[in-house]
């Protein structure tokens, strides 16, 4: 009799409770603005690790996002008003524009959709999440747009029933005017208190603005190119050193005006912010070179150059694994051991990123590399996903990178020995502004409790790190 109660009482826990895996069938509902989403089944809601995963292609769909499959690469790309989203399944790490995001969990394959944490939904597309644990149920509400015919009094023209914006969606935007390129600069015309924060892009050259807690005005749409999806551009003739400026409403969580100056070379610049009657913001291309932070090439002797870069560092983690252990720890073991042995390589010049526990930015990372005129750039990682994830692989963004990538992955995985999960695509920052030959190195999986230990052994850094020369040398012909 015990033993009935007992298995009544743990058949009643795995029908209420699904913790992990496919949730019972039936019992699982996503709403859109109040409106239930269908795809003629029941809906795939999982917990995975404590992460409600939600189905991403009806979700984006009915948003009006544009959503694409590569079975190949097992890459999903969501495009949404200039915006691009590329997420790789079972993979923590996603790309986002010029920016690298770290998923709560790796994005599941499920027959005929793709399952992504709910959290991502919410911060990529601008969705209040509401998850209802009990009714397993998820609420997705879609943020209420200004009207662009209220007058400033917030009185509705028409068009929006009178309904008033959230005041933390919408108040206190700065409203952009105007833009206009003369005399070898950008002036962008605005009413509000933003700041710009202006960067230098390489891969190809541009320099960003952007604008945050603002949007385009009236009186931009009327005076300016602007389409529906909130996108523009001037068209510069008489510029050599400027092929074009483009323009965007970038996000709207939160709200951010984005300008890009598009260069046919690398040019200094000054920021000038003014107020009289309406503030100007001007990106002055005549400003005399300051930068005397450029590391020169150094001087080799015919010797080829390799920069070496440890994925991550100091605040940044990257991924953790099973037992807490952190992946800028083994990326960085990986460098410093193959550093090691380039060294002893009398062709061979080594350059890296980072030598302890520092952050760098990205573009930081990549634009080292380009300053030094490196002849290879290769970046080290540890993976993340499902804790049945394992295996080896290699990224590359360019083709000129390809053939990189397969001599650096037939090496990797012989030194590893764990499954060949390919080389593949990927669309990440440090391999696609670098202008030489790079690759990403996804050595393991550290969510997985057996290649994590293998991560950390001693051995098997010894192997990686001589499976990277071994692959540099063969791919430089030494």
């Amino acid at each position: 009799m015990k033993k009935f109660v007992f298995m009544l009482l743990l058949l009643l826990f795995v029908v209420v409770l699904p913790g992990h895996g496919h949730a019972a069938a039936g019992t699982n509902k996503i709403f859109l603005d109040d409106k239930e989403l269908t795809a003629g089944q029941d809906v795939p809601v999982e917990n995975v690790n404590s992460s409600v995963m939600v189905p991403l292609r009806m979700i984006a769909e009915n948003l009006g996002y544009k959503v694409d499959w590569d079975q190949k690469s097992k890459t999903i790309t969501i495009e949404q008003q200039g915006k691009t989203i590329k997420l790789f399944v079972d993979q923590t790490t996603a790309s986002v524009d010029d920016k690298t995001v770290t998923l709560t969990a790796a994005p599941l394959l499920r027959t005929n959709t793709t399952l992504v944490p709910i959290r991502f939904i919410g911060e990529q597309f601008g969705l209040t999440v509401k998850w209802d644990n009990t009714a397993k149920v998820v609420n997705l509400i879609t943020p209420i747009m200004p009207d662009p015919n209220a007058d400033p009094g917030g009185n509705s023209g028409g068009g929006t029933n009178g309904t008033v914006p959230p005041a933390d969606t919408t108040a206190n935007l700065t409203m952009v005017n105007g833009v206009s390129f003369s005399e070898n600069k950008l002036i962008i015309a605005m009413d509000g208190s933003s700041q710009p924060k202006v960067s230098k892009v390489t891969g190809p050259e541009r320099i960003v603005i952007d604008l945050p807690n603002a949007n385009f005005s009236d009186l931009f749409k009327t005076g300016q190119e602007l389409d529906s999806s909130l996108n523009g551009k001037l068209t510069i003739t008489d510029y050599p050193d400027v092929s074009g400026v483009r323009y965007s409403l970038y996000s709207t969580a939160p709200y951010t005006v984005r300008f890009v100056i598009d260069l046919t070379q690398a040019q200094n610049y000054s920021v000038d912010v003014t107020e009289d009657v309406s503030k100007l913001v001007v990106i002055d291309l005549n400003a005399a070179s300051t930068d005397t932070t450029v590391t020169p090439p150094p001087v080799n002797n015919g010797r080829k150059l390799v920069v070496l870069d440890a994925g991550h560092g100091a605040k940044d983690s990257g991924a953790v694994g099973v037992t807490g252990k952190y992946e800028k720890n083994f990326n960085l073991a990986i460098v410093l051991k193959a550093a090691a042995l380039l060294k002893k390589e009398s062709n061979i010049d080594v350059v890296l990123t980072r030598s302890d526990d520092t952050f760098l930015e990205l573009k930081d990372r990549a634009g080292m590399a380009n300053n030094l005129k490196a002849d290879l750039f290769i970046s080290v990682h540890a993976n993340s996903g499902s804790p049945a994830a394992t295996g080896t692989e290699t990224y590359y963004q360019r083709d000129a990178s390809k053939a990189l990538a397969n001599v650096m992955h037939k090496y990797l995985v012989q030194a590893t020995g764990l499954s060949d999960r390919g080389v593949r695509y990927g669309n990440f920052h440090v391999i696609r502004e670098t202008t030489m030959p790079a690759v990403l190195l996804e050595v393991g999986y550290l969510s997985n409790k057996g290649d994590e230990a293998l991560l950390f052994s001693d051995a098997l850094q010894n192997k990686v790190a001589a499976g990277i020369v071994s692959g540099i040398k063969e791919y430089l012909g030494l």
